[in-house]
């Protein structure tokens, strides 16, 4: 059964709030929020679109770019929704002190019930580092020392950690063991690579075409095998617009998890956007969790 979620990006709270309320009523599996901390207001840096289309035009932060803290807009959400997955696409991770993280994590994984899939990239933009005081030559290994330290502070009890940027002594984070899922973003082969060997799942950067889809999820599968880990290992594919020929072509070829942008949700001038969304959710078929 093929699960179809919805992202968004550069939008407000109340917006964000109310499309994941429409989604949650009318049975989409998830929604997932993009962000970044802030707007340097001068940066040269260019997103590495590899394998994909890039969906907006123009700057990814500009000074009409909306930027919302996922924490606090998804501890929101977790209140007014009830089944609806919660991800994030993605976050910024060596951004972030771990232990930081890892309490933020397991408090809106506790909120919502077990519902946060924690989509986490290295990041691409370089001012956003330097103005963090953090070397952007240092994003990649301080991803994966992040991801260790997370599994250490979600299994419950105290652990320690001595690594390359972390030196913790004994401290508990969680009492009991907390389930977070870790998904990798980014579709160049070292980031294949690192979410095979590191990931719980996978999500796409940028819309791949069809065709780059296939090639990618051949690669994930092939790169998983590998490494010889067993269990699931899900692959969240964003797709160029909500169409039931797009999503029943993916379908055959046996895609399982599916997502588009909210912009592309087709609305009349005055409708709002249950009405909207629930055209949207017949058209591919989803259920509706209670009637609208």
């Amino acid at each position: 059964m093929i699960q179809v979620g919805i992202c968004d990006y550069n939008t407000t709270a109340s917006k964000f709030l109310e499309l994941s309320c429409c989604a949650d009523e009318l049975g989409f599996h998830s929604v997932w929020m993009g962000e970044h901390l802030m707007l340097p207001m001068a940066y040269e840096s260019q997103h590495p679109f590899s394998g994909s289309v890039q969906h907006h035009t123009g700057p990814l932060v500009d000074p009409t770019t909306h930027l919302l803290d996922p924490w606090a807009m998804f501890g929101g959400v977790a209140t007014r929704t009830s089944h609806v997955v919660l991800g994030t696409s993605i976050y910024l991770l060596p951004l972030r002190h771990p232990v930081l993280t890892a309490r933020a994590a397991a408090t809106l994984s506790e909120l919502s019930g077990g519902r946060l899939q924690l989509g986490i990239g290295a990041g691409w933009l370089r001012e956003e580092f330097d103005v963090l005081g953090i070397p952007f030559e240092q994003r990649f290994s301080r991803t994966e020392e992040t991801l260790s330290v997370l599994r250490s502070a979600w299994a419950g009890g105290t652990f320690t950690h001595q690594g390359e940027h972390f030196h913790i002594e004994s401290v508990q984070v969680c009492d009991v063991p907390v389930a977070v899922p870790l998904v990798l973003g980014g579709n160049s082969a070292p980031a294949l690579r690192r979410a095979a060997r590191l990931g719980d799942g996978w999500i796409s950067s940028g819309t791949p075409t069809f065709d780059e889809a296939l090639l990618l999820r051949d690669q994930l599968v092939s790169l998983r095998d590998a490494t010889g880990i067993k269990g699931d290992f899900p692959m969240y594919f964003r797709i160029e617009r909500p169409d039931l020929a797009v999503v029943e072509a993916y379908e055959r070829e046996g895609f399982t998890n599916l997502f588009f942008w909210a912009d592309q949700i087709p609305r009349q001038p005055g409708e709002d956007l249950l009405a909207a969304l629930a055209k949207v959710a017949r058209d591919l078929g989803i259920q509706p969790r209670r009637p609208s």
